[in-house]
């Protein structure tokens, strides 16, 4: 062998057969001859590539420079729309965030305004008093009742269910012992709930105190459901029994003062008809006694001034006269009286009238007494009826206009939303021969609003001097 690998065949070949040798020599040479002109082929196309890419590369700098501002404006957009994608998955976020903690705040809200001494009251209802009693002191009496049956509820220990039997290190009396404390607790957090709720409890928010009171004892009832102890919905009914009885105490009271400022009222109103009556009588006595020295007078002197003299007491004897019965007849009857309409424009708009009822003498001093310090203007009147019937004739026409009340929560508010046209009808339906005004004088009202449409002017012309239309 001569260590060729080549070599080696072709000397194998020719051992073989002299022909195959050259055969094979001949297709090697060939096949050689065409692997270096692929080699050329391949170098060549390499070659060519080459080229190809320096230019492409060349080109795309080329174009790079060219368009280097438009691609950097691309990059822009591309960057500011990742940007915005990255905003708008943020705003979603927050948006979904935001729902779930409008959700819990909500909650809250419901929860602190159950607390809040400030509440709508139209959000919960205005609570509407039972008035189980006719007086307060039935009233306190209920009061202590219920607060006497919670103490024997608590003492008998049924304001509370434990419903496990507790043991604690395997003895049961600590168990117990455990479970009287935890008792002590929920009863000392609930009645403490409960007392302020009541002691807070107002017109206005009567309902939201019932929701606080409950709502204390679902809590307190949630945080022992570890220890399987609740308190009872007996314990809490007593409980509710005097937040109700207590809020409708204070509005007997309330309107039991009212009563009583009424009758204070009218019994001031009949000893001004007595003094008044005693007054009458007084001045008609007088000019009894100045009629009669006139005529004495005039049996000795006879002439034309002393007769006009006795005429003109006679007149002014007469209306005394007439004065005194009227006032003893409305001191001795009780129903005797006057029933005025009147309005304040300036004070409770066009459309509201006050429809009372006074027994004084002179029932314009009640008008004025109403229109003195309780408002800022007087008041009108369109009526003023004499009524042997007087109480009658108020409540009809009050009746008449029940639906239209100012104050629908007190009756003694005779305040009503009717037209004077209206007012007038049933004045004319109930009391035909009554005079009634519909003239709406105001007088001060509208100097007031004329004053005002002086100054308003008088600001407009002094805008118009420091901000001129044009410059």
């Amino acid at each position: 062998m001569t260590g060729s690998p080549l070599a080696d065949v072709i000397v194998v070949l020719l051992t073989v057969s002299p022909v195959l040798a050259i055969v094979f020599l001949v297709l090697w040479l060939k096949r050689r001859r065409d692997l270096k002109a692929l080699e050329f082929e391949t170098d060549k196309r390499d070659a060519e590539l080459t080229r190809q890419i320096q230019a492409a590369e060349n080109s795309k700098h080329q174009l790079e420079e060219r368009f280097s501002a438009i691609l950097d404006i691309e990059a822009e957009v591309q960057k500011t729309r990742t940007e915005r994608d990255r905003i708008e998955r943020e705003i979603e976020s927050l948006r979904a965030t935001y729902k779930e903690k409008r959700q819990i705040y909500d909650r809250l809200l419901e929860q602190v305004a159950i607390f809040d001494e400030q509440i709508s009251f139209a959000e919960f209802g205005v609570y509407q008093p039972h008035f189980e009693f006719g007086d307060s002191e039935r009233y306190k009496e209920a009061i202590k009742a219920v607060r006497d049956e919670q103490k024997n509820v608590v003492k008998a220990k049924t304001a509370v269910d434990v419903h496990t039997a507790w043991t604690v290190e395997g003895s049961k009396a600590k168990g117990q012992t455990m479970a009287n404390r935890a008792v002590r607790l929920a009863l000392r957090a609930f009645n403490a709930e409960a007392d302020a709720a009541i002691a807070n409890t107002r017109w206005n928010n009567a309902e939201a105190m019932i929701r606080r009171i409950e709502n204390a004892c679902t809590q307190i009832n949630k945080a022992n459901a570890s220890l399987n102890i609740e308190i009872t919905q007996y314990y809490l009914d007593l409980k509710l029994r005097e937040l109700r009885l207590t809020h409708e105490y204070r509005e007997q009271l309330k309107a039991e003062r009212d009563e009583r400022a009424e009758e204070a009222r009218l019994q001031r109103e009949e000893k001004r008809l007595e003094v008044e009556a005693e007054e009458a009588r007084r001045e008609e006595e007088k000019y009894e006694a100045m009629l009669a020295k006139a005529r004495a007078e005039a049996g000795a002197i006879q002439s034309e001034d002393q007769g006009a003299k006795i005429a003109e007491l006679e007149r002014q004897l007469a209306e005394a006269h007439e004065k005194t019965e009227r006032a003893q007849a409305m001191a001795e009857r009780t129903k005797t009286g006057f029933v005025y309409i009147i309005s304040n424009v300036g004070s409770f708009g066009e459309d509201v009238v006050k429809i009372g009822l006074t027994r004084r003498l002179d029932p314009a001093d009640r008008v004025r007494e109403l229109g003195d310090a309780s408002v800022p203007f007087l008041f009108d009147t369109h009526a003023m009826i004499y009524s042997e019937e007087a109480p009658a004739l108020e409540a009809a026409l009050h009746a008449e206009f029940d639906g239209q009340r100012v104050n629908g929560a007190n009756m003694r508010k005779e305040f009503f939303r009717a037209t004077l046209e209206e007012v007038e009808a049933a004045v004319r339906f109930l009391a035909p021969d009554a005079e009634f005004h519909k003239d709406v004088e105001a007088q001060e009202f509208r100097e007031t609003l004329a004053k005002r449409k002086q100054q308003l002017e008088a600001e407009r012309q002094d805008e118009k001097l420091m901000f001129p239309a044009e410059i």
